[in-house]
């Protein structure tokens, strides 16, 4: 498929992105890359079920804690 490249941009067509909800878009190699992402990001997720504990400076002593022997 060739598409003109106009001042705004250019236009991908949406069949070409069925069942993606979010694309990373770069330039590497002098080449235009469009990457599909995955709906959940595993990074998002850290946090979601925190341990209880009666730590409660872990977010500031978290080396303290982890290298501690």
């Amino acid at each position: 498929m060739r598409t003109e490249v106009t001042d705004q941009g250019l236009l991908i067509p949406k069949r070409f992105l069925e069942g993606i909800k979010e694309v990373e878009i770069r330039k590497e190699n002098g080449m235009i890359l469009i990457v599909p992402l995955p709906s959940n990001d595993p990074i998002l997720q850290l946090g979601q079920d925190p341990i209880d504990d009666d730590v409660t400076d872990a977010s500031v002593e978290h080396d303290r804690y982890i290298y501690q022997r």
